[in-house]
């Protein structure tokens, strides 16, 4: 399953203009905040600390217009605190990312 979208190519173009330097930096960037926010909810031991770090998650995947990102960290809200195939799923699209 590699990530492929034209939303999160656009939001990404409109950043970084003609630059691929920037480009690359943008990407490196957003999947460095994805591992952080994972770290966070592979932490959280209660809901507040869960929500808080999946609110996050999302609005950095709104940030970047990546979708998948974005349904996997509202499936994260409907969780609860360590739900496996959450955060499995969150590696996978790590995993994949730029395939």
């Amino acid at each position: 399953m590699a990530y492929h979208s034209a939303s999160f190519d656009s939001a990404l173009a409109k950043a970084a203009g003609e630059d691929p330097a920037i480009a690359g930096e943008l990407r490196a960037a957003f999947l460095c905040s994805v591992e952080q926010r994972l770290d966070l909810l592979k932490r959280a031991r209660c809901d507040a600390n869960w929500y808080q770090a999946a609110e996050r998650l999302r609005g950095l995947a709104a940030s970047f217009a990546a979708d998948e990102l974005m349904e996997l960290a509202e499936g994260a809200l409907r969780c609860a605190p360590g739900e496996p195939t959450v955060i499995s799923s969150i590696e996978a699209f790590i995993d994949n990312f730029g395939e």
